[in-house]
């Protein structure tokens, strides 16, 4: 028997007992014993659980117990999650997480300290809920020169997207909406301003490119600025918009790595992925394109992945996974004015005629769009590849000139 303990019984740490306890012919068939939970941390009561005997307000008695051999984090935030998993990495306890916040933050110095203890630190839910992603990269594609990652990334961005695109909603409809479902919190900024998928695209670059990535260090856009007339333009060009974090690999080793909305082609796999399911590109220089598409939060499909690593913890008891990135500080990604991209934008003025005239002399060759009942007094083009200082700078030369950006999206290569 193989004891372990969960810290946090929310909507996640549920499902994991819920998982453990309701699959263990399963689970002893993969690893030859019973796991067992032997705590719940959680400052809550249960008396009405099946495992309300398991239940500690007190974190030490998961730390002293040196029965425990493996913990899941599942209480989200930084604290107390960073003390917590740090004493018991360094107890020599193996912890497994979906605390993308606790990974993207401190990972690069946890798994250190798991190495240093002999100990494993997964975090396979981290990223993409129930989509395995983190084991296909560190394993299955180990073999790829990885060039790029690419994915919607964030389950609630994607369904107001989908609902702006399929129904015509505005964003502060499909917000609602996604908000009467249970798809967005009743504060929704780390989703709909691109935190969350900031934090996912950071872990996927520190294990695929093998230095930590910090989130502060990253340019992060998110959707609130998305408005209906954007959509049909984007429908003009048949293509969809997406909220994308992607890190790219450049020629001289460092990254180009943001998370923004951007205008995709429908021929792109990731367009058609609609609702509150995520989708990740990786592309490597032997596989090309590989994309892996699900569920990418919610009770069961996290819980999934968590139990997941606690099983290959419960194989490795006497054995490390190498599953690992070092620490850095970021000089190994560029500026995000240095990045390159095609954009479309939405310009207002009073005159079209000589606002496109003005777009040519400071943008070049442009394509002018056009939709049904388009306002008079805007202009929309897109632009040729060209850096985000050179954009920035063409665009603050044409506010001179009383034409404003109303919106200014990447065009996605995907």
């Amino acid at each position: 028997m193989i004891e372990i303990a969960i810290m946090g019984h929310g909507v996640v740490g549920s499902g994991v007992a819920g998982i453990i306890t309701t699959h263990k012919k399963k689970l002893f068939a993969s690893i030859g014993e019973e796991i067992h939970i032997k705590h719940i941390l959680d400052l809550r009561e249960f008396p009405d659980s099946p495992l309300a005997d398991r239940f500690t307000k007190d974190f030490e008695d998961i730390i002293n117990d040196v029965e425990v051999r493996v913990v899941a984090e599942v209480m989200g935030g930084i604290n107390p999650a960073y003390d917590y998993t740090k004493r018991l990495l360094k107890a020599g306890k193996s912890v497994v997480t979906s605390n993308k916040e606790l990974v993207a933050a401190k990972g690069a110095e946890l798994l250190q300290i798991a190495k240093e203890n002999n100990a494993n630190f997964l975090f396979e839910a981290s990223v993409g809920g129930g989509i395995p992603i983190i084991r296909p990269l560190s394993q299955c594609l180990v073999a790829n020169e990885v060039k790029e990652i690419a994915g919607i990334l964030n389950g609630t961005t994607n369904f107001i997207l989908t609902k702006m695109f399929d129904e015509g909603m505005d964003f502060d409809s499909a917000l609602k909406l996604a908000q009467d479902l249970g798809f967005a919190e009743r504060n929704p900024a780390a989703d709909v301003e691109g935190h969350d998928a900031c934090r996912k695209i950071c872990i996927l670059a520190s294990l695929a490119f093998g230095k930590h990535v910090y989130p502060d260090n990253i340019h992060t856009e998110g959707i609130t600025e998305i408005t209906l007339a954007d959509v049909k333009y984007a429908a003009s060009m048949d293509s969809v918009i997406k909220l994308i974090g992607d890190v790219k690999l450049l020629d001289g080793g460092k990254m180009d790595i943001f998370v923004a909305p951007m205008l995709i082609s429908k021929k792109s796999q990731l367009a058609n992925i609609d609702n509150e399911f995520n989708g990740i590109m990786v592309r490597g220089d032997c596989t090309g394109d590989v994309v892996f598409y699900g569920k990418g939060a919610g009770s069961m499909p996290t819980a999934s992945a968590v139990v997941a690593d606690i099983v290959d913890c419960c194989k490795h008891l006497k054995a490390r996974k190498y599953l690992f990135w070092a620490d850095s500080t970021n000089d190994n990604i560029i500026s995000y004015n240095e990045s390159k991209t095609a954009v479309y934008l939405r310009l207002s003025t009073t005159d079209r005629e000589t606002a496109l005239a003005k777009v040519k002399e400071f943008f070049g060759d442009v394509q002018v769009l056009s939709i049904e009942n388009e306002a008079e007094n805007e202009l929309a083009v897109i632009t040729p590849v060209l850096s985000v200082e050179q954009i920035t700078t063409a665009l603050s030369e044409l506010e001179k000139d009383g034409i404003t950006a109303l919106s200014n999206i990447r065009i996605g290569d995907l």
